[in-house]
């Protein structure tokens, strides 16, 4: 069957792949590949100077490494700096995934319940970090494009408090403080 391939019981004509095509290909996947690596060795950075101040919250390395992991990954997706978010969840939780406020927002980055029907699906465990990190993640940066990027009004929307400055305030200075 030279010039055929076999898959499964169906027979299709093998057409070779023309240098052309084949050269513009390899270039974009080694290109995606440096891109790949370049993203792990920034995340393996950004992890190892994180790591010593989240230890004051955090004492068992394992579940810090995944923390840094996961919240990097979630950052990035939402388009947000991720020491910002470390930030928001000094000052929301003080890393406790297990938080819940006064007012019922729940879990690291402090998510009300109200969002699980606005955004997710009823069986979203708010408690769950990996869950929480994108509702908050996820929140900020709506709020942070509503206001085109104006991190003092996207953090008062975040907590409720448009209008006010005493929120962003703290997160900011904890930003700049613990973060940078």
């Amino acid at each position: 069957m030279n010039g055929w391939v076999l898959a499964g019981s169906i027979v299709f004509a093998a057409l070779p792949m023309a240098s052309a095509v084949a050269s513009p290909l390899r270039l974009t996947l080694d290109a995606a590949h440096q891109q790949t690596s370049d993203s792990q060795r920034q995340l393996q950075q950004w992890r190892s100077r994180m790591d010593a101040p989240l230890s004051r919250f955090i004492r068992d390395p394992d579940e810090r490494h995944e923390l840094l992991k996961r919240l990097y990954q979630e950052a990035h997706l939402a388009g947000l700096p991720p020491d910002l978010v470390l930030s928001l969840i000094q000052v929301e939780s003080a890393f406790k995934a297990d938080a819940v406020s006064s007012a019922g927002a729940i879990g690291l980055m402090q998510i009300m319940p109200f969002w699980v029907e606005e955004l997710g699906l009823p069986i979203d465990n708010l408690s769950d970090p990996n869950r929480n990190l994108r509702y908050g993640c996820t929140i900020l940066a709506h709020y942070l494009a509503v206001e085109r990027g104006d991190f003092t009004r996207a953090l008062a929307r975040y907590n409720g408090s448009l209008g006010q400055t005493w929120y962003p305030e703290r997160v900011l200075k904890v930003w700049r403080d613990d973060w940078r």
